[in-house]
């Protein structure tokens, strides 16, 4: 069992930390509110700490789930930052969905005071979260990876070493891409068999069973075709994931004229006041006026 510390108790890292307590480590919190870290502690008989650094400070491994780079470099490398805290030989493994290039810059700060630094975006949405059932796309090096895998194995039913520092967060951009991709699909064919007068519960239930069928189809079919999106992974997110892809396209030369398109998308679903809904969302701009 390990000493560690958590920082960032969002939709996706309050349940993450839990899960880390319940497999038996050690952990001490940090959130940017105090009174979610009090309320964390309190429920599941942790520790919490005002700064990222005082959290940090002699854990074995650092966990963070932020929002985006800036929250990122904030926590790490900020005033008060974990990174000012963590003493040598430990392993922060961050699984906020960012950049790369943030990735990279991290890894290459870690290295320089002493401890390593892997890069861990994950998918599964705040359902994957509570379960304990995510996957864990991980970029860093390989012997550091054997050494956190068990204790990343406490939220994950899927952990993959990528490639290099950078590659969990390239290979998560690829993940967005493609969730992007049948959502959009998704809510077009629901549009066209409400059109075409077809009974979508039948049509569902018989495309599900080929190749058509996905997790979005799954899972988001009948919430869609009753025009409810107060759930699940936030419009509002997913443009900043696609923000984040469409940028890493302009450096490496990736053509994404679909991702380009669908994130214009969710650009109009956003206008009409859905930035929390569900990434499910797109048939509304079908079917709200």
């Amino acid at each position: 069992m390990a000493n560690v510390a958590f920082l960032g108790l969002g939709v996706m890292g309050y349940p993450m930390a839990g899960h880390l307590k319940k497999a038996g480590h050690e952990v001490t919190v940090y959130n940017r509110t105090t009174a979610k870290a009090e309320k964390w502690a309190s429920e599941h008989g942790g520790d919490f700490k005002a700064t990222p650094k005082e959290a940090a400070e002699g854990k074995d491994f650092v966990f963070s789930c932020v929002g985006n780079d800036d929250d990122l470099r904030a926590v790490t490398i900020g005033e008060d930052g974990a990174f000012h805290g963590m003493k040598a030989g430990a392993v922060f493994v961050d699984n906020t969905t960012a950049s790369a290039e943030v990735a990279r810059e991290l890894a290459k700060e870690a290295d320089a005071r002493g401890f390593s630094f892997l890069d861990a975006p994950v998918s599964g949405g705040q359902a994957g979260a509570e379960n304990g059932q995510l996957t864990v796309m991980v970029g860093g090096n390989a012997d550091v990876f054997e050494r956190a895998k068990p204790v990343i194995d406490a939220y994950a039913k899927m952990v993959g070493l990528m490639g290099e520092s950078g590659a969990g967060q390239l290979t998560k951009m690829v993940n967005q891409t493609c969730i992007a991709g049948i959502c959009q699909g998704l809510a077009e064919g629901i549009h066209f068999a409400k059109a075409a007068g077809l009974d979508v519960e039948k049509v569902i239930g018989v495309i599900s069973k080929g190749a058509a069928q996905s997790w979005q189809m799954e899972n988001r079919w009948e919430t869609m075709n009753r025009d409810f999106y107060d759930l699940g992974f936030a419009v509002d997110w997913m443009r900043k994931d696609l923000d984040i892809v469409l940028a890493e396209a302009r450096r490496n030369g990736a053509r994404m004229p679909v991702t380009a398109l669908v994130d214009q998308f969710y650009a109009d679903v956003q206008k009409m006041g859905g930035g929390r809904w569900d990434t499910s969302s797109l048939l509304a701009r079908f079917e709200r006026k």
